[in-house]
């Protein structure tokens, strides 16, 4: 495990933070700032994005990924980040959110151009390695991808997952780990070999209330503490940069320390650029890639500016960040200094319902990836659905603290895979929005033709520009 934390030290120091960064920044110009541009028509575009009733609608897609976003990363990530990092480690998982809202807005417009139909004809699957084998037709570097993903969120997220959830449970229950891991199991299985309609059915109407229920009762915790609330910003901010080394460097904190675990923690939280909810946007059935485009940006900002923040605010004004606890602990003990003995079962029925989704959408990237390699191969499929249950069940009894440090390393992978692809088919993207923003001039609502082959649609415009310059 050394070497393991050696190279994340270097992956996760400063590279994979640059290369993240980079390319938030450069989809930022390239699509001309569209985090701003269409931040106020988010909402209004998930009501219309979709086409049809069948399939899986932008909703559906859209909850499926946030569901997979707001998980151990929102409650343990950020506790992780804050105890690891400080206070301004959540200012860069700000800035990683805001540079990572352009990124899924590629993602997920390349993973609708480039997606295949499944077997019932209705649902669609796709993703990274989709996208980088089919618009790259670079094979090699797909299957290096899926590797990736395989193991790290098919093997290590859904151990983390599981043991996140279980070991919210143990200051609040005497249940035995194994029987709350067998639960975990049963609920997870019977939803995952339903196929993504039914993911993205459950995640529909659980997503929405596990949510805005944890907003609300975050808001509380704010509203009880309004007089400290300024404090707590200008302490994040002059944390983040080191201008205040008494507050922000008291406890050992750095501001590389800061800038390390704001950006892992917050990729963990919203997985921007690291190529996995790519997999959910590409099963919706809008009417343009940019509709889930769209709706990818809003996840993102859903997951780690809204909860992520509420997670972070209530541990900083609880006043428990120092007390030598991290990760659920470190998150139950703050909400238990707002609610008492009340605050550990929030924190763990949380804990359980954003858990819960991750671990499916944990499974179902690993099967799109799976079905990738083997070529559509249902009992191989199938396979892995058992051996990713069993994992779920070891994860609840055997302790996974180090699982961290392969999650991490196993994300920078999938980082590095991923932006290679990113980057080189930018192109589709642009001709994306520019073809949604010129159909817009004459209808509301711009339809694509999802029968065409977005290369040759690209090559045949590029070959009638330079006609034209000519």
């Amino acid at each position: 495990m050394e070497i393991v934390t050696y190279l994340n030290s270097i992956f996760w120091g400063w590279l994979v933070a640059g290369i993240l960064l980079s390319c938030g920044i450069f989809y930022t110009l390239r699509l001309g700032f569209p985090q701003i541009r269409y931040f106020t028509k988010l909402i209004h575009n998930l009501q219309t994005a979709s086409v049809n009733n069948k399939g899986v609608s932008a909703f559906g897609a859209l909850c499926s990924a946030i569901g997979s976003e707001v998980g151990a990363g929102s409650l343990v990530g950020v506790a992780t980040a804050l105890a690891s990092g400080g206070p301004g480690a959540i200012f860069w998982m700000w800035v990683t959110a805001i540079l990572g809202m352009p990124i899924m807005f590629g993602e997920a417009v390349l993973a609708q151009l480039f997606r295949v139909k499944n077997a019932d004809g209705t649902t669609y699957r796709g993703g990274p390695a989709y996208y980088i084998s089919r618009g790259m037709n670079n094979k090699v570097l797909a299957l290096l991808f899926s590797i990736a993903v395989i193991a790290g969120n098919g093997v290590v997220y859904c151990m983390i997952q599981s043991n996140s959830i279980v070991g919210s449970f143990s200051n609040v229950t005497t249940v035995p780990p194994l029987v709350l891991g067998s639960i975990l199991v049963f609920l997870v299985g019977i939803v995952i070999f339903g196929g993504i309609k039914r993911l993205s059915t459950v995640a529909s109407y659980i997503v929405p209330f596990m949510a805005f229920a944890y907003i609300i009762l975050a808001l509380i915790v704010l509203l009880t503490h309004i007089d400290f609330l300024w404090d707590m910003v200008t302490l994040i901010i002059d944390s983040a940069f080191g201008i205040q080394q008494a507050a922000g460097g008291v406890l050992g904190y750095s501001v590389q320390e800061a800038f390390r675990y704001g950006v892992a923690r917050g990729l963990f939280s919203n997985d921007a650029g690291a190529g996995t909810t790519p997999s959910m946007h590409a099963s919706a059935n809008v009417r343009h890639p940019v509709n889930q485009g769209l709706s990818g940006m809003l996840g993102v900002f859903v997951t780690t500016i809204i909860v992520c923040s509420c997670t972070a605010f209530c541990i900083l004004l609880s006043g428990q960040l120092g007390s030598g606890l991290t990760g659920i602990q470190l998150t139950q003990a703050s909400f238990a200094a707002s609610f008492g003995s009340l605050g550990y079962w929030i924190v763990a029925m949380a804990m359980f319902l954003f858990g819960y989704t991750t671990l499916l959408a944990n499974m179902y990237y690993g099967e799109v990836n799976m079905r990738y390699i083997f070529k559509n191969n249902t009992q191989v499929v199938n396979v892995y659905r058992v051996f990713a249950l069993c994992l779920i069940l070891c994860g609840s009894v055997v302790p996974v603290v180090e699982m961290w440090e392969l999650a991490d390393l196993f994300g920078a992978f999938m980082v590095f895979f991923n932006v290679i692809g990113l980057f080189y088919l930018s192109k589709y993207v642009l001709f994306a929005l520019k073809d949604y923003e010129k159909k817009r001039k004459n209808v509301p609502y711009p339809v694509w033709d999802y029968s065409a082959d977005v290369v040759e649609l690209y090559r045949k415009e590029k070959a009638e520009q330079n006609k034209n310059e000519k």
